[in-house]
């Protein structure tokens, strides 16, 4: 993937009309795509309050919310931070701050195990003042000052936002500062008094199919931001165009962006007021600038200059030469058999390459000497545990890296790469009885003989009788690798409650690296789901689990995995969570952000490409002579990513063929389902008191 591109009435319908939305002639709950529609809003009403009368019911239930509050508010967990001038900055959520809190330290304090925290933006003081429910969605600051940002606040938790120009020395927004309205927007500093920024101009043709920026404007303080020159325009049908830069200050090179599908880009370098073409694959990443070199990671096999390079190789040319129009790009490193690189980041002095090596990671630093060759040093961390860089400044010496595994709490170091070992600077507290429980890798033989592997997190004490309740959670897709990272809500309202957890790594996500990704695109989708339910089998097979007590759970991509997996073999499962999916893949590209998906799934417009996808569309392959476990499908009214029409038309489609299923649509929280702390425990409670019931 591109990285610089992630509400009382029941109304029924017969199981007759039903089917004909299966034959693909008209779609009776069309209607449920009207997202804040008084009649689709009063039967999400009708359904909320059935599924939460029904799920409340579990006696634990409570017991379960006040589990998932005690994390979500613990005062002792690490407050990760990322480094601006001379303090790190810091999102803070806890219950009395549900919203959160944009606060700072210095990093004398930030070391200390109380930081005295300055608050710079209190998103609950701000909500309550101008009554609005706003999401903080992150600060874009001028570098390397640090003294001027945008703040993005959203309604609701929405990816679309509204831009506010901040004083981050003074803590406070400029009177009559910059300002872009609600949109889905990319920025990007030049100067202090000039931004380069694609969103919504009002003309009908500022945005892409995708609902993304197209046109990128030069914007300068004083003028409104319609009336910049139009710098660069993307075609209709590509995703997105946005700028961004490399280096920093006066030092800095605008590269631009434009993504024609969802893994492919042009890169363009803007300087005097011209556009130059940087001839490098469309799918390749580009990871940054260092010591004058621009690296870029291949995400598929590349012939340049003579010379013949890797699919996920790590390469470097100097900046000079690809402004000049003359890249020459050199290896720095290649992958090898079941090891992939899975980031890149620059301190000081020194390159760092996040590595997952059987889904195991570590992170090497690579330093320059004065004569030109390259010293490693491998961080000292164990590699069965997750190892993240956290906060990272080409600025800077010093760096901060996180380490967790399933049963570990995490804990944050600070390396210098010039000096020798680590330095604890926090760790979070046990939530729960990690010594409990033990951790295991297993790989199931998919359909087609691929060995996919996943982890299974279980108490020491386990009888292989097949009673314990399990719970599978996938993804699969958009080369996102899930790692074995600790959670202390799945340990205390699953593990202690004595569920079995497992992660599955199968294909369409990014553990193995592009071609694991590549091997489950379009009409390979297939593979991801027969990957899956692989190691479903091997669970029942291994006795660690039998149908009646195994779950699975998967969210947005994994949504659309868990709605292949209860319609392609229900048999498998007694318990499914499918939380805001995607599931209606005729449509998918018409709803909201879809069509920029459609390098993932495909074009269902397209005759030879719907051929494959209707196999995967479980809106059309739900059958009224299956039976299927009791479904419960989650989703958000604010969601403005995965359309939340996705899961209500299934909801309705599969209740009009007479199943059971389950159906809670929060009416806030966006694309991550909720948007403060309290109705997050409340999403987790029903989600674990829903499994907890259908699986013990």
């Amino acid at each position: 993937m591109n990285k610089h591109l992630g509400a009382v009435l029941a109304f029924g319908v017969s199981a007759l009309s039903a089917s004909v939305a299966l034959a693909g002639e008209k779609d009776p709950f069309m209607w449920l795509e009207e997202v804040e529609g008084e009649k689709p809003l009063a039967w999400v009403e009708e359904k909320n309050e059935r599924s939460l009368a029904d799920i409340k019911k579990y006696p634990g239930f409570q017991g379960l919310v006040d589990n998932a509050m005690e994390v979500l508010n613990n005062k002792d967990r690490i407050p990760y931070a990322g480094r601006n001038g001379d303090y790190y900055y810091n999102f803070w959520r806890d219950s009395d701050n549900p919203r959160g809190l944009y606060r700072r330290a210095t990093l004398s304090e930030y070391k200390k195990e109380s930081p005295k925290w300055e608050t710079v933006l209190d998103i609950d003081a701000l909500g309550k003042k101008e009554g609005v429910n706003w999401v903080y969605k992150g600060m874009n600051c001028l570098q390397p000052e640090f003294t001027r940002c945008m703040v993005a606040l959203s309604r609701g938790g929405a990816d679309a936002v509204e831009y506010r120009e901040f004083d981050l020395n003074k803590a406070e927004f400029i009177k009559d500062g910059l300002y872009l309205p609600e949109a889905k927007s990319a920025l990007n500093w030049v100067d202090k008094d000039t931004l380069i920024v694609g969103t919504d101009f009002g003309d009908g043709k500022s945005l892409t199919d995708s609902g993304y920026p197209r046109v990128l404007k030069m914007w300068h303080r004083g003028k409104g931001f319609k009336n910049g020159k139009t710098i660069f325009e993307a075609e209709q049908a590509s995703v997105s165009a946005r700028a961004y830069n490399l280096g920093k200050g006066k030092e800095s090179t605008v590269f631009i962006n434009d993504a024609t599908d969802f893994y492919n880009a042009n890169t363009y370098v803007y300087a005097n007021d011209k556009l130059i073409a940087v001839d490098v694959p469309s799918d390749s990443d580009v990871e940054g600038l260092f010591k004058g070199n621009v690296y870029l990671l291949l995400k598929s096999d590349w012939k340049h200059n003579g010379k013949s390079f890797k699919q996920g190789s790590l390469l470097y040319s100097s900046l000079a030469d690809i402004k000049a129009g003359k890249a020459s790009f050199k290896l720095f490193q290649a992958p090898s058999e079941g090891k992939t690189i899975k980031g890149v980041a620059f301190t000081k002095n020194s390159l760092l390459i996040s590595w997952l090596d059987n889904v195991r990671s570590s992170v090497v630093r690579y330093t320059p000497g004065k004569d030109g060759k390259w010293s490693e040093h491998r961080l000292e961390l164990d590699d069965k545990a997750v190892v993240g860089l956290v906060d990272v400044d080409d600025r800077y010496e010093d760096f901060l890296v996180s380490y967790s595994s399933f049963i570990e709490p995490s804990t944050l170091y600070m390396f210098n790469e010039s000096k020798a070992g680590k330095q604890k600077i926090k760790s979070s507290p046990s939530m729960f009885d990690g010594d409990r429980f033990k951790v295991e890798q297993f790989k199931a033989k998919s359909k087609d003989g691929t060995m996919i592997p996943y982890f299974v997190v279980m108490d020491k004490k386990l009888k292989f009788n097949g009673k314990n309740p399990t719970l599978l959670y996938g993804y699969g897709g958009f080369e996102i690798s899930l790692l074995p990272r600790y959670s202390a809500t799945i340990g205390k309202n699953w593990l202690e409650q004595g569920g079995v957890y497992v992660l599955s790594n199968i294909r369409g996500g990014g553990e193995f690296g592009p071609a694991w990704h590549q091997a489950a695109l379009k009409e390979n989708r297939h593979k991801a789901y027969e990957d899956f339910e692989a190691i479903a089998e091997d669970l029942i097979d291994r006795k660690i689990t039998s149908p009646k007590h195994l779950g699975i759970q998967g969210g947005s991509n994994g949504g659309l995995l868990m709605g292949n997996a209860f319609t392609r073999r229900p048999d498998l499962y007694n318990a499914v969570v499918c939380q805001v999916p995607l599931l209606d893949m005729k449509r998918y590209n018409k709803l909201l952000a879809g069509a920029s998906w459609m390098a993932e799934y495909g074009n269902p417009d397209i005759a030879e490409e719907w051929d494959f996808i209707k196999t995967f569309s479980p809106y059309h392959n739900v059958s009224k002579d299956k039976k299927y476990p009791k479904v419960f499908f989650t989703t958000s009214t604010r969601d403005d990513r995965v359309h939340p029409a996705h899961a209500r038309k299934m909801v309705a489609l599969m209740e009009s063929q007479g199943h059971d299923v389950l159906y809670y649509e929060n009416i806030e929280g966006g694309h991550a389902g909720a948007a403060d702390i309290k109705q997050r425990a409340e999403l987790s409670a029903l989600a674990y008191a829903y499994l907890l019931s259908q699986l013990k």
